[in-house]
This record gives structure tokens, sequence and C-alpha cells, in this order.
């Protein structure tokens, strides 16, 4: 695990060989593990082989409202394992009780990849059949690869931070608007959209794309209005050798019972700010570091940088060599070219 861990690539590579090494410690039969917003905790660009691909809006839905085992609310360990958090009682968990009981799913492995700059990203795996359980050495084994990982992850996230040249084709005019019911069916989109989701999860061009993520930001707003949990119906995601972009979700109109109005969720190119915010948590800077990268895209020079933060120009300087080598920059012109993409 940590040859795999220690090869950095893109994410979605990083997952699969990961999956294919974890398979051998702890079986399993069907698993979905997406990347998040490192803010939010809202899920994007998922890789998943589960036997309820059909009902996936639902089971997104589902795992946004129900409290147990919630990536998000897993404060302690990072492992949490369904049969011994419910004491065998699986239906106490939402999901399990309203979709995954068809498919005899006997246990759940939940895990979540958190560090002090953020969330990277859950993983849940599934075991069907009943009575077929996670035993603790295997929830043993995925805790002790946690903390690998979740390196792994926000470094890949970090390697995305390139500069893409004026009139690159990847970049689009936003934003792209796809509609969804209550319950998280398609209604319709614009052009765009349907570009933009083949590119957050690739399809063939043939099949029409999976708007997985737009489903995890919409799942996101139902648990921001039923109190489950408080994080924002927004995500920001890589598009493969193209920008970082922004998915947020909004209830439609303003008449009638808000659950039963529509929701759009929309996809843009995310800010400069947005962008910044990323760049800081993937690459690890601190908090005087991340201050001073903000004065430096506002055009401070280093005089005004050291007058705004009360500190020497000696210091400045000091950051600044720090913040070049966990960015692997030179100089402060590349330095806010990565993190502005241009």
């Amino acid at each position: 695990m940590d040859r795999i861990c220690a090869a950095t690539g893109d994410a979605r590579t990083l997952r699969l060989r990961v999956l294919d090494e974890m398979r051998e410690a702890v079986g399993f039969d069907a698993y979905a593990w997406l990347l998040t917003d490192p803010a939010t905790a809202v899920g994007t660009a998922p890789i998943a082989d589960v036997p309820w691909l059909p009902e996936l809006p639902d089971q997104i839905r589902l795992k946004y409202l129900s409290a147990v085992n919630r990536w998000t609310a897993l404060a302690g360990a990072p492992v949490a394992l369904l049969h011994d958090v419910t004491g065998g009682d699986l239906s106490r968990s939402l999901v399990w009780r309203d979709l995954l009981v068809r498919y005899d799913v006997g246990d759940a492995a939940s895990v979540v990849y958190r560090d002090r700059f953020g969330c990277w990203g859950f993983l849940e795996l599934w075991r069907l059949g009943n009575g077929r359980r996670f035993s603790h050495a295997e929830a043993a084994f995925l805790v002790e690869t946690a903390d690998a990982l979740t390196r792994a992850l926000r470094r890949c996230q970090a390697e995305t931070f390139t500069v893409q040249p004026l009139g690159d084709p990847s970049r689009r005019v936003g934003p792209a608007v796809l509609l969804l019911s209550p319950g998280l069916t398609v209604r319709g989109q614009t052009p765009e959209t349907a570009e933009y989701l083949r590119m957050l999860v690739p399809t063939a061009r043939d099949r029409a794309p999976i708007p997985a993520s737009a489903y995890n930001v919409a799942a996101q707003l139902l648990a921001v209005e039923t109190g489950v949990d408080d994080h924002p119906p927004s995500a920001r995601v890589h598009l493969p050798d193209g920008p970082w972009m922004t998915l947020r979700a909004a209830r439609i109109g303003v008449g009638g019972p808000a659950d039963q109005r529509d929701i759009a969720v929309t996809i843009e190119e995310s800010s400069p700010g947005e962008r910044v915010d990323l760049f800081a948590r993937a690459f690890g800077l601190s908090g005087r570091e991340r201050q001073l990268l903000e004065r430096l895209v506002a055009g401070d020079d280093t005089r005004g940088i050291a007058g705004r933060m009360f500190v020497s120009e000696h210091t400045v300087q000091d950051h600044l060599k720090s913040m070049f080598s966990k960015t692997s920059t030179h100089n402060r012109r590349t330095l806010l070219s990565r993190a502005l993409g241009s």
C-alpha cells in the first residue's frame, strides 16, 4: 500500500490500484469511493461498482440523509462498521432500510480520509449476504492505511494545479445547469451540461453521462434542509486536463413547500478565491502562508505584505521560501500561476 501511495498520479488511478490491493486484505462485494471538496465534504468524482446502479440517485439521496456512519460524523476513528454501530439492527440506517436491504447487504465499512486541511474522500465497502460481516481485524487494516491514503489523495489534488494556456479547449463558458426533481431524477439541462458531466464521470460516447457529482451536491442540499448536516451544498471538482469547476445546488421557485420544488445544480469554473483556497489546502500551507498567498493574489509587494501581516520583510521571505518548497515552485510568478491557473 505504501508503494502505491508513494507513486503519485491521478486520483482515479490511485483509487483503482488501492482497491485491487485492498481486496486482498478486506474482501468486499461492492464499493463506492468518492473524492470530496475538502471544505464542504460533499462528494465528487466517484468510482463505484454496485448492483443497485439503476437506483443510484436514490442511494445517494439516502446516504446523505442517513446520520448513521455518515462520513462527516466519523469524528474519532476514520472507520466504522455498520453492524457494530447499529448493534446488529441494520434498519437503524436509513440507506440500508430503504434500499440496501433489497440487495441483501450484510454489512458496510465506512472510511473517511480527512486531515487538518480538510476532507479528501470517503469510501464505502459492502458485503452481500445475511450474516457476512467485516471483522475488527479488517477494520484495523482500514484504519492503519487511512493516513497514508489521505496524504496520497491530497497530493493527487495538488498535482492538478497546472497553468491552463489561453485558448485551451478544455475551458468553456458557463454556467451549465442541470434541473433535478425533488427525488433527484433529471428533468432537463442546458446544452453544455452533458459534456461537463461526461468529463466528471467518464462514460462511453454512445451512453448518456451519469450526473453523479450533481446528485451528491443536490443530496447535500436535502441534508441541510433536514438538519442532518450543515455543510453548504457545493463542491469543487477538477476536470481531467482542465480547470477546477464548482457545482452548487439550490431550490427553484418560491411557491409551495420547499421540499416539493425542483433543484437546480449549476456547474461553472471555480472563482480565483475558490481555487486559491483549494490550492492552499492541497499543498498544506499554514495559516500565515495562506494569508501571504492571498496578499500576493491581491498584488501586494513584500513591504505591503509585511505591513498588513505585522511581520518583518525578512519573515515574509522566510514564509515564501517555505511556500516555494511545499509547492515545488521557485518564484512568486510561478506560484501565482499555479494557484490561479493562468
